[in-house]
């Protein structure tokens, strides 16, 4: 799709706040997904005016310019239709060049002014709900639209601030401010039904939430079928609908169809030509997939298109090129002659920084990747598979056990490689990387017993390890989700508080967190009815 197109033209832009909001919406979400400098300037700018297009409809009033005295006034004559939609259109600019702001400049300051950005996008969208419940509303002829947007974004606050750990919270300056998950889908599942011009947006939200943010972000407890659900009536009414078809691939690869997720993938890649970028999202899935199956050419394969192609992080492209060619047999040819050490001792000097800040994923493999730099390097045991629990990816495969008794049988060897090796200082650190992976698969297999002492082999041992800090927390979330799953509930809870409060400054840090506040949020929830009991709706 063009997004020159979808403008409908610059003059609309300038005149209707829904032209405006559209056509910034779809540069926000190619600048997402380039990650290019100029991207994200283009949009922030279109963003910008729209926002500026909104604010010529909204209520002129004398006070700070606020809605707060017209929504506690017993009459609401004075609020036209067009001012409400102005209202909730300005809301949702204020909410996307925040998200930007995160991406674009290095400095604090900006990073700051994005977080009032989203504060008074959060007030404002409590404001609008309390007129909805007011008894003084009076829906205008477009209601349906309005009350979408509302439930659009009290949604999305609702979920994205329950995943939030509280010290991000507190980053953000978000002091007393919470969100109840169960409520935020509920708004979102109306939202998406509600067939509002928002409701493809709350759709898309649920779609990410279900199949990505509760794996990379959470414990990989994602509603796969609820997903399933919300995606078909596109599905059937837009069969070569690219977003559409990528979804169907992720969900066919939670499903444990791997097979059946790599043609999916490779129908978006057929479905449109102009935004080479949904190429790239399935090039990463699919060097998953490929991953899964432990087929280490074919997923290098996409690596390279990766890091040729995209420009989000070379340092992690080429990182994966150099892992997958560690997994290759001593009778394997490199498909371009590449060498794996040269390949690593690259990866530092390809960071970048966005917000002032490097990726945590690129963070990650450079630290792996430093121990190339000397002059006879220690080679990390099985780099994929760890880059692949970075990603949860084991959450995936647990479904398949084919696949993870695969993923078991490789890692049982890279362990019995490691112990006929002569012992190096990062003994320790190779040997608990492995136990990590191994204990997942044990998990995933039924083999709680096994798990469990993998997990806690690597808590037993956190005084040998030199570098690889990340363990030691990890194996603590790890053996809580896997007393979770047994109904040991206060056993979890305690190694998810110490896995929270006693480590800091290592890799993943922020990822981890999430992580740990999902599975408190299982943990705390009560199981009769799923609800939280400590938080309280944005409304």
């Amino acid at each position: 799709m063009d997004p020159r197109a979808a403008s409908g033209g610059d003059a609309r832009t300038k005149e209707s706040m829904y032209h405006a909001l559209t056509y910034a919406t779809i540069l926000e979400m190619q600048a997402m997904m380039t990650f290019d400098p100029q991207d994200i300037l283009n949009a922030g700018n279109t963003m910008k005016e729209a926002q500026a297009t909104c604010q010529k409809f909204r209520k002129k009033s004398t006070v700070a310019d606020s809605i707060n005295n017209l929504v506690h006034r017993q009459s609401l004559e004075h609020f036209t239709e067009e001012e409400i939609h102005a209202e909730i259109c300005y809301a949702e600019c204020l909410l996307q060049r925040a998200a930007l702001t995160f991406l674009q400049d290095e400095n604090m300051v900006s990073f700051i002014k994005g977080g009032i950005k989203v504060r008074n996008s959060y007030q404002t969208y409590r404001e609008l709900d309390s007129l909805i419940q007011s008894p003084h509303y009076v829906k205008g002829e477009n209601h349906l639209h309005f009350e979408g947007g509302v439930k659009l974004g009290v949604g999305a606050f609702n979920l994205t601030l329950s995943m939030f750990p509280a010290r991000i919270l507190r980053l953000l300056e978000f002091v007393g401010f919470s969100g109840n998950k169960e409520h935020g889908l509920l708004q979102l599942q109306e939202g998406a039904s509600s067939y509002s011009f928002r409701s493809v947006l709350c759709t898309m939200l649920l779609l990410c939430y279900h199949t990505f943010m509760t794996f990379v972000l959470g414990t990989g407890k994602g509603n796969v079928e609820e997903a399933e659900r919300l995606l078909n009536p596109y599905l059937a009414r837009y069969p070569k609908g690219a977003i559409f078809l990528f979804f169907a691939g992720r969900i066919e690869t939670l499903k444990g169809n791997i097979d059946a997720a790599v043609n999916r993938y490779e129908e978006c890649c057929e479905a449109q030509q102009y935004w080479k970028q949904f190429h790239h999202m399935c090039y990463w899935e699919l060097m998953w997939c490929f991953t899964y199956k432990r087929q280490w050419k074919m997923a290098f394969f996409y690596a390279d298109l990766l890091s040729k192609e995209n420009t989000w992080s070379k340092a992690t492209y080429i990182y994966m090129k150099a892992a997958y060619l560690s997994m290759f047999g001593p009778d394997d040819c490199s498909p371009f002659g590449d060498n794996e050490v040269e390949l690593f001792r690259i990866v530092p000097s390809l960071k970048l920084k966005i917000a002032g800040k490097s990726l945590p994923t690129e963070k990650f493999a450079i630290r792996k990747a430093r121990r190339y730099l000397s002059s006879n390097p220690i080679p990390l045991p099985v780099p994929p598979l760890e880059m692949m629990y970075i990603w949860n990816g084991y959450a995936v495969i647990g479904k398949c056990p084919n696949l993870t008794e695969g993923m078991l049988g490789t890692l049982i060897e890279a362990e019995e490689a490691l112990a006929r090796s002569s012992a190096t200082e990062l003994l320790a650190d190779d040997q608990c990387v492995i136990k990590l992976l191994k204990g997942l698969c044990f998990k995933h297999l039924g083999k709680i017993s096994e798990a469990e002492d993998h997990f806690n082999y690597i808590y037993l041992n956190e005084k040998k390890i030199k570098y690889d800090h990340y363990l030691i927390p990890n194996a603590l979330l790890e053996l809580a989700i896997l007393y979770l799953d047994q109904d040991r509930r206060e056993e979890a809870i305690k190694l998810l508080e110490r896995a929270k409060q006693n480590y800091k400054n290592y890799s993943m840090e922020t990822r981890t967190h999430f992580r740990i506040q999902a599975a408190l949020h299982q943990a705390r929830s009560a199981p009769e009815n799923g609800t939280h009991s400590g938080a309280s709706a944005v409304s």
